[in-house]
């Protein structure tokens, strides 16, 4: 789900191409899942169904890890578990500030999995000034004004950006000022970057409409394979002048 783009090269210093490294989690979940029931090794195949990908792409991600299995035995899940939380930076703790506690940001604050994965809510900002002293999720919501002092006095490097589109770039602006190094963006906007900045970009409106997409090609297939003569023409779509819902992207209108 998450999407965006990133300003550093296609590969990090080992070497890990950022598909591999994008692909790393899918693996974490799917391995620490085994853990949990005490499973001890897992072949590649059983890993790479669990995980959604094809064997042979697990293989050659793992290759980067320099892990390679045990013919007839698998990989070892706990020592797995751990040399891709170290890859990807789990073994240390990591404070994170979410900026913007409307419904997604205080469901954001009391997900549960943060801590589990080595990322610590250090704090949650707002620009209300009713918000302020507000607890959520047992920390109280800071004032925006305070976003600079909050990431140096917390040495955040993550931020995560939950505001409305239309102050996101402003916040996101601040954080990358006060030395934020990494943004996790549910605004429906593209953020602008400077080099060495990385945005993951999460639009949850942008997944349903594929699925719809999918839907919509399905229904379509189903309609064509029963009755091909009453097929309906393909829809011309056409781009009104008029903003989007979100005011980022033409709204698309049919002909």
């Amino acid at each position: 789900m998450a999407t965006g783009r990133t300003h550093r090269p296609a590969t990090r210093s080992r070497g890990i191409p950022e598909a591999t490294v994008a692909r790393l989690p899918l693996y974490l979940r799917a391995l620490t899942a085994l853990s949990e029931r005490s499973v001890p090794t897992v072949s590649s195949e059983e890993l790479a169904a669990a995980a959604g990908v094809n064997s042979a792409k697990l293989r050659k991600d793992f290759s980067y890890l320099g892990s390679y299995g045990t013919r007839g035995v698998g990989y070892d899940v706990e020592y797995l578990v751990y040399q891709i939380s170290r890859e990807l930076g789990l073994t240390q703790d990591w404070p994170v500030v979410i900026v913007g506690i409307g419904n997604l940001g205080a469901a954001l604050a009391n997900y549960g999995g943060f801590a589990s994965r080595g990322f610590r809510v250090a704090a949650l900002i707002d620009a209300d000034p009713a918000m302020a002293g507000t607890p959520v999720a047992g920390i109280p919501v800071q004032h925006a004004d305070e976003l600079e002092k909050i990431v140096s006095e917390n040495g955040v490097s993550i931020g995560v950006i939950s505001t409305p589109a239309g102050a996101a770039q402003q916040v996101c602006d601040r954080l990358v000022a006060a030395g934020v190094t990494s943004i996790l963006n549910f605004a429906p906007t593209v953020l602008s970057v400077p080099d060495g900045v990385d945005v993951r970009k999460v639009d949850l409106s942008i997944e349903l409409q594929i699925l719809a997409f999918h839907e919509q090609r399905k229904a379509g297939e189903d309609t064509s394979e029963s009755s091909p003569e009453t097929a309906a023409p393909p829809v011309r779509a056409v781009a009104d002048s008029r903003k989007g819902p979100d005011g980022d992207m033409p709204a698309v209108m049919p002909a």
